[in-house]
């Protein structure tokens, strides 16, 4: 089977069967991403509407210039892109409009119009005064003088340098109605930084919700499949990978929701709305402003392919390190004792210095690329000032909408700066998606289709009958098995290292499936039976016990849901009782992982009563002490005695002492049964048992004091 798991393979730029199967996840949270796309238009509407908002001020308000048309003449062809409203002000059968507004007309238009006394581009300053009382003494007597203000029809029209000229003070008394203007849109322009603010902290946290949510979702979807996976699955999977597929990999998942795909559609929405304002407010302007994108566009290009290059040399050497130091941490004692310290820090280096080479040379794509946007976005606003102030001078736009220019191009700027790191953020999300889908697609499950069910209570009768099994191909590890184990009964199974034995207990628990013949528990096939009920009827007692990070109760109970005197009564049972009370804290004594404070001895009474607690038909001691000294062994004596009365028991050992008493004993050699019987007749018999026997027992009176 291919090694899916390799931390190294980032190439993916975009994968669309990926992206969907990471938003099918989303489709529990539609609700939260109905918000998170009603806020994210709000705060890219409101972004874009700010810069309007400062150009209407300014021309509205602060820069009040007016040109006029003859009244009579508005008919005029050349006149035809000449938006005047209906309530635009009126005096002296002239039309007020605002300068800005002059910019639809061409220069030839302007021209001629201007010549035939049809236009007159002013600039004036205009204001609605009803009489001379109503304005400042100073304007009052300037009243129809030489260059000075004109009261005609309720307006007063006075030239733009006029009014520039005022008196602070005068200037403030006249423009009391602009002032009033100037704080309505300073109002609107706080309420929209309200819902700019509100709106993104909605959109972010809506975000960082789903991302949440989806990471809940994808690592219990990993959880499951991983361990419901078959052992020769997993017997083939390295469990830092793993680990990373269910970390890792999720997280750059996540961080693809929160960090790409928000991101990447402001920006293009905050991109696309600038370029549209711009070009509405000033198509001239707007053409210049769109011609300097080029060199940006390939900068842009150029630097993404360097990035995706620099991320992926960062990654495969970051993996290579990390592999390194897994693998000698792990190993260390071995390093040690060889005298290969020095050795391996040189080799660790080499590694370290290509990681560090890799990781600036991303760094360099980054402090290349993000000045060399700044420059431009420098040189397109120079661009725009020079262009932008000529037609200024010319009355073809106005100074607001300049100063909007000037806005709109650093918005626009701005998200080509994170292009490149968003990329590789993408790229980290692919190549995750990637791995996890193919971890999640695997599907090496032990068949469970329960066909049959057992009858209650199980009684416990064990057969196999013509059992075939191999881990590869045709390398066979039982061949032909067939043995009967009645209820109640012991029955011990010994042979050489590689017999088949540890197999046996495999089989029975359905961890793997024979390729050939049958198992049955009480007269069913035991692939009938439903996993959860065959593997309850049966518990292992395993030569390394493994003991989970929590209290002693806890792991007796082992999600049982058992009370404090249930579990006292299991760990009484097999005599280990005395040894948890001395414990401090007793029965909630915390366990750190391995439970390495314990003796092998404790912890293998700890997993008598466990096996006690579970109170199944079956147990199965695989080489349950064979890893403790001959003192411990009698002590644990009592615990296997209270563990086995009134179970079915097959026990695997290779100290053949232990299993003397058994009711049957089973001789394995290359996966056939080859003797069986008691443990006298066997003697007797001067097999295969006799000499292992015979082999141990003198290997035990060498090493004895």
């Amino acid at each position: 089977m291919p090694d899916f798991f390799d931390a190294d393979d980032i190439v993916k730029s975009y994968d669309g069967t990926i992206v969907r199967r990471i938003f099918s996840y989303v489709k529990p949270y539609r609700r939260l991403l109905a918000v998170a796309t009603l806020t994210l238009a709000l705060s890219t509407a409101g972004e874009l509407v700010l810069p309007v908002l400062v150009q209407r001020t300014v021309d509205d308000a602060l820069v009040v210039s007016w040109a006029s048309v003859a009244a009579d003449s508005l008919a005029d062809p050349r006149l035809a892109g000449l938006d005047i409203p209906g309530d635009a002000p009126r005096a002296g059968g002239r039309a007020f409009v605002r300068e800005s507004g002059l910019a639809s007309l061409t220069q030839p238009d302007k021209r001629s119009l201007e010549a035939d006394g049809i236009l007159d581009p002013g600039p004036y300053y205009l204001c609605a005064k009803g009489s001379p009382g109503d304005l400042p003494e100073a304007v009052a007597r300037d009243l129809g003088a030489d260059g000075g203000p004109r009261l005609v029809d309720g307006w007063l029209i006075a030239p733009s340098a006029y009014a520039r000229a005022l008196s602070p003070g005068d200037a403030k008394s006249l423009r009391a109605a602009d002032r009033l203007v100037v704080a309505g849109y300073g109002w609107a322009l706080l309420a929209v930084l309200v819902v700019v603010l509100l709106s993104t902290f909605g959109q972010a946290w809506t975000t960082s919700l789903i991302g949440q949510n989806v990471m809940k979702d994808l690592r219990m979807d990993l959880f499951r499949r991983t361990s419901g996976q078959s052992l020769a699955f997993l017997s083939k999977q390295p469990v830092g990978r793993l680990v990373t597929r269910l970390t890792g990999d999720v997280e750059t998942i996540n961080e693809f929701f929160t960090s790409v795909v928000v991101s990447f559609i402001k920006d293009a929405s905050v991109m696309a709305g600038a370029l549209v304002v711009l070009l509405a407010m000033s198509p001239r302007l707007g053409l210049i402003a769109i011609a300097t994108l080029p060199p940006v566009l390939a900068a842009t290009g150029v630097s993404r392919r360097k990035a995706r290059d620099a991320f992926r040399r960062q990654r495969t050497w970051l993996s290579k390190v990390n592999a390194f130091l897994a693998e000698h941490i792990a190993g260390i004692a071995v390093v040690k004792l060889f005298g290969r310290e020095r050795a391996s820090a040189d080799e660790f280096a080499a590694r370290d210095a290509e990681l560090m080479r890799a990781n600036l040379g991303e760094m360099y794509v980054f402090a290349v690329f993000r000045p060399l946007i700044e420059f431009f976005s420098s040189v397109s606003v120079a661009i725009v000032l020079w262009f932008g102030a000529g037609l200024h001078g010319k009355g073809l736009i106005s100074l607001g909408a300049l100063i909007a220019f000037v806005n709109l191009i650093r918005m626009f700027y701005s998200p080509l700066q994170d292009i490149s790191e968003k990329y590789t953020i993408l790229q980290s999300a692919m190549a995750g998606g990637e791995r996890v889908f193919k971890l999640l697609d695997a599907d090496e499950r032990v068949p469970d289709e329960p066909r049959s069910s057992l009858s209650r209570p199980v009684k416990g009768r064990i057969e196999f009958d013509r059992v075939w099994f191999a881990y590869k191909g045709d390398d066979w590890v039982i061949r032909d098995l067939s043995f009967a184990v009645e209820p109640g009964e012991t029955v011990a199974i010994v042979g050489y290292t590689g017999a088949g034995k540890s197999t046996v207990g495999s089989l029975l628990a359905r961890l793997w499936d024979p390729q050939r013949g049958e198992i049955r528990l009480d007269g069913v096939p035991i692939r009938e039976l439903p996993l959860s009920e065959l593997r309850s009827s049966i518990r292992p007692v395993m030569q390394d016990v493994f003991l989970f990070s929590g209290t002693v109760a806890g792991n007796i109970d082992l999600g049982l849901g058992l009370g404090r005197p249930e579990v006292e009564r299991a760990a009484k049972a097999v005599m280990a009782h005395g040894f948890i009370e001395s414990l401090d804290g007793g029965y909630d004594a915390p366990l750190g992982e391995g439970a390495a404070t314990l003796s092998s001895g404790q912890r293998q009474l700890l997993s008598f009563a466990r096996v006690v607690a579970h109170d199944p038909a079956i147990v199965v001691l695989d080489e349950a002490t064979s890893s403790v000294d001959t003192e411990t062994e009698r002590l644990l004596q009592g615990g296997l005695s209270a563990l086995m009365r009134g179970r079915t028991t097959v026990a695997i050992a290779h100290r053949l002492s232990t299993i003397r008493h058994a009711d049957r004993i089973l001789v394995l050699a290359d996966g056939r049964l080859v003797e069986t019987g008691d443990h006298d007749s066997l003697i007797a018999e001067g097999g295969i048992y006799y000499n292992l026997y015979r082999l141990q027992y003198q290997g035990e009176a060498t090493t004895a004091p």
